[in-house]
């Protein structure tokens, strides 16, 4: 049975929840909260009895280097109970962490690691952070805007010494700028 997202059930959640914001597209609630509230709101959507979002299908992140808080984690809870999702948006800075929702669902253990990996995210509590996607000994996050699209290393073979080598890149990794300008332009 679907549970229809009324007026009345966000005015409940907002009534119940500390929420920042709350904005509703074709049958999905998306609430933006504080970082030092959502494990308190990760637990009560998972165990009361009206939302049931027993499933944490993933977690992603963004960035947006322009924004003083420029990282967003994103959440997202299913109720199989009542066919429903929920999508939990938090912001944070460079220099703040988020407490781990991995207590409550085993499944973020995954996701906040590659959060961790891709964006430098730190998530507290977690049992145990540590890269996933990228070799030992890297350097930086590669899905931040601000990571060259070269990289900082590159690794080849070398056919004399029969191994893997890495080189600093010494290329210029500055942003650039285009002129949009046309000759065909109409006169």
């Amino acid at each position: 049975m679907k549970q229809k997202l009324t007026l009345k059930y966000i005015k409940y959640l907002q009534k119940i929840l500390p929420i920042k914001t709350i904005c509703f597209y074709k049958d999905e609630i998306t609430i933006k909260v504080s970082t030092g509230h959502i494990e308190t709101i990760l637990t009560f959507l998972k165990y009361h009895n009206n939302c049931q979002y027993k499933s944490l299908t993933y977690i992603a992140g963004v960035d947006y280097p322009v924004k003083n808080r420029r990282f967003e984690v994103i959440y997202d809870l299913l109720s199989v109970r009542y066919n429903s999702r929920i999508r939990l948006k938090v912001s944070v800075s460079q220099l703040e962490s988020i407490c781990s929702a991995e207590r409550i669902f085993p499944a973020a253990n995954w996701f906040e690691c590659e959060i961790f990996d891709m964006f430098g995210v730190f998530f507290l509590n977690h049992s145990n952070l540590r890269r996933l996607l990228t070799d030992y000994g890297f350097e930086g996050y590669p899905l931040r805007k601000d990571f060259p699209l070269s990289g900082y290393v590159e690794l080849k073979y070398n056919d004399k010494e029969k191994r893997i080598i890495s080189e600093y890149l010494e290329l210029a990794q500055e942003y650039r700028t285009f002129d949009f300008s046309t000759p065909w332009s109409k006169t």
